[in-house]
């Protein structure tokens, strides 16, 4: 390395970093940006950078220099308006905010938009730290990673919220646990009930719990509520070691006007669109990003980037994708702006969505895209060159809302909703689908997933069980919200645990139990993922018994070798000599049956093999017959 002159500056951001950044394509501008350790004429201290291009001035003012708005005046870098400075002498654990003097004089305070650590709510300044030299050993994980086809695999998530999964006993207000003693526990968790992946909830830096981390001030942040980014580090390093990976949500929809924020950084509109009518949501009472301007498009999708390569997480899921495809969503007339072809499509977010899915998925394969995305909008996992947008999956919203309307129903009524669950097949093969029942589905009002189940106890419960053995039978991956494996009753509430105490009751833990045995069923069969985006691993054998409301089908492997026959009764009524339509004549051997008295069932006896007749039923040419009591699932190996 060349021996540094004494009057030779440091060029931390060259003039290559600031057209990269312009053209939207620095990739790794999170470096450059932001606090960052330096050294400038053998003299250590924290280099600064912030892109401010309508401000007058810009300062540096911390804990370092006393917040004395003078004392550390930054640098403007040519036209595009970013400013720098090096402060000598500081380390790490600074407070510090970016002091912007606007063109009229105004002066506003801002957090850092790239600082990798935050204080902790309510206080609003950003941390100086040093990301580097984590000791990762998920090396194994990560190169088996590389080379995953995830349509292929199986692909069941938890999706978890850190701070209310469960409390510390420790008696502090909050009850947070560290990252670090939350991947002890939750590791062992997941490890029991064959989880293969979590989603991670309310990650970067928010300053409101009750947004439950959806309205994002610190992109680059992972939340202090829970630790230090090496304590995140060390939670993804410890799943990634027991074989889980790691999801994260992913705000790139909108952003809080709070004050230290990114809302009018500068003085005036910079990362969101200028007219209001494009730059705010009405009814959430946020800011919309410009994903016309290149240095918008560049922050987040480096944001993406960043949380991939420094945090080796393994998938981001994107919320509320059609609040940026739609340039009406939940606005009235007036209260929006047509495109150039007088559409309410916003072109800037289609462009910036094949931007972000062709870098991440070109530059890093094994890491899934998934769109949280609620409307029929085509070709959300479709390649671009067909005019797609390139996700790795979908999730399928229709699905979710079909399977609860009709799982509420009284038993009587589901006759003639009976469709409702047959109708995501087909159009199953249009997406790369993933089933959600995510915590959206358990809050404001709407009931916990048992809760929703019509009857008395012991039918929410065995209705519940049958509608999870048909989710989990389903073409598509599956997504569960924490709780919902055993029971929980009540509405998810963020400021408290889940309801641990319920699996002293028989009917949660029977849930648990056999939610255990239903998740380790679906990793041990291919037939329950290899093929599930098109007719090849899904086949009817009875969709139309509208009037008993029962419903049939088999699920193949690639092979075409594993197969697995599911018969749901979704009445109480036992039905007796039930036949079921079957495709060969062979010994169909129960595997699983949500009745069993250890489940919470009633207990009614099942015959273990059930060999096939030449006789035959719903257009199939053979059959097995037995009683198949009421609101129970069943599921046959062959």
């Amino acid at each position: 390395m060349a021996k540094q002159l004494p009057n030779e500056k440091t060029v931390f951001i060259s003039e290559a970093d600031q057209y990269l950044f312009a053209q939207g394509t620095h990739y790794d501008i999170y470096k450059k940006l932001g606090a960052h350790l330096s050294e400038e004429h053998g003299v250590k201290g924290m280099f600064f950078g912030v892109w401010a291009p309508h401000a007058s001035s810009v300062h540096v003012v911390g804990s370092f220099n006393g917040w004395d708005e003078q004392a550390c005046p930054m640098e403007r870098l040519g036209e595009g308006g970013i400013y720098k400075a090096f402060v000598p002498g500081v380390g790490t654990g600074e407070m510090y905010k970016f002091l912007i003097t606007t063109p009229d004089g105004r002066k506003i305070y801002k957090a850092d938009p790239f600082a990798n650590y935050a204080q902790l709510r309510p206080e609003t300044a950003s941390v100086t730290t040093d990301i580097s030299g984590f000791s990762w050993s998920d090396g194994a994980w990560m190169a088996e990673r590389e080379h995953k086809d995830m349509n292929r695999e199986p692909l069941a998530i938890y999706e978890c919220h850190i701070g209310s999964w469960m409390k510390h006993p420790d008696g502090t207000e909050d009850g947070f646990y560290n990252y670090r003693e939350f991947a002890d526990r939750l590791v062992s968790y997941l490890k029991e009930m064959k989880f293969t992946h979590v989603e991670l909830i309310g990650i970067a830096e928010h300053p409101f719990d009750g947004s439950w981390g959806y309205q994002v001030t610190g992109y680059y942040a992972p939340t202090s509520r829970y630790g230090t980014p090496k304590d995140f580090m060390y939670l993804v390093n410890t799943l990634h070691r027991n074989k889980i990976g790691v999801i994260l949500d992913w705000v790139p929809a909108h952003f809080p006007k709070d004050a230290h924020g990114l809302a009018e950084f500068d003085g005036q509109a910079l990362y969101e669109y200028p007219d209001p009518r494009m730059g705010e949501h009405p009814d959430w009472g946020t800011k919309i990003f410009n994903y016309g301007k290149n240095e918008v498009k560049n922050f987040l999708i480096a944001n993406a980037l960043y949380w991939i390569k420094e945090y080796h997480v393994d998938g981001l899921r994107v919320d509320a994708v059609a609040s940026m495809l739609y340039l009406d969503y939940g606005k009235s007339d007036g209260q929006w702006v047509p495109n150039i072809y007088g559409e309410n499509k916003n072109l800037d977010a289609i462009e910036f969505f094949r931007h972000f899915n062709s870098v991440i998925r070109g530059t890093f394969p094994g890491v899934m895209t998934i769109a949280e995305e609620s409307t029929a909008w085509p070709k959300v996992t479709g390649k671009i060159e067909d005019g797609g947008l390139y996700f790795s999956f979908k999730w399928n919203m229709g699905w979710m809302h079909d399977f609860c309307e009709y799982m509420k129903l009284d038993p009587v009524y589901r006759k003639g909703d009976h469709y409702a669950m047959t109708f995501a097949m087909s159009y199953n093969n249009s997406e790369n689908y993933i089933l959600p029942l995510s915590h959206d589905e358990v809050v404001h009002l709407k009931c916990s997933m048992v809760g929703k189940m019509p009857g008395y106890q012991t039918d929410k419960y065995a209705n519940l069980r049958v509608g999870y053995t048909y989710m989990f039978g389903h073409a598509g991956k599956k997504l569960l919200f924490m709780g919902q494996e055993f029971g929980q009753e009540r509405e998810w509430s963020e400021a408290r645990e889940l309801d641990w105490f319920l699996l002293q009751n028989d009917l949660n833990k029977g849930m648990y139990e056999y939610m255990k045995k239903l998740l380790n069923l679906y990793r041990k069969s291919p037939c329950l993922y290899e093929i599930d985006n098109d007719w090849g691993g899904f086949e009817w054998m009875d969709a139309d018994d509208a009037e008993r409301s029962t419903y049939s089908f088999v699920r193949r492997s690639l092979d075409g070798c594993k197969r697995l026959l599911f018969v749901l009764n979704m009445t109480p009524v036992t039905r007796e000599k039930y036949s079921v339509g079957v495709p060969v004549k062979k010994k169909y051997h129960l595997v699983l049956n949500s009745d069993e008295k250890q489940f919470g069932g009633t207990g009614a006896k099942i015959p273990k093999d059930i060999s096939a007749k030449a006789k035959e039923c719903s257009g199939k040419p053979y059959s097995i017959t037995f009683d198949l009591p009421g609101n129970t699932a069943l599921i046959f190996s062959f």
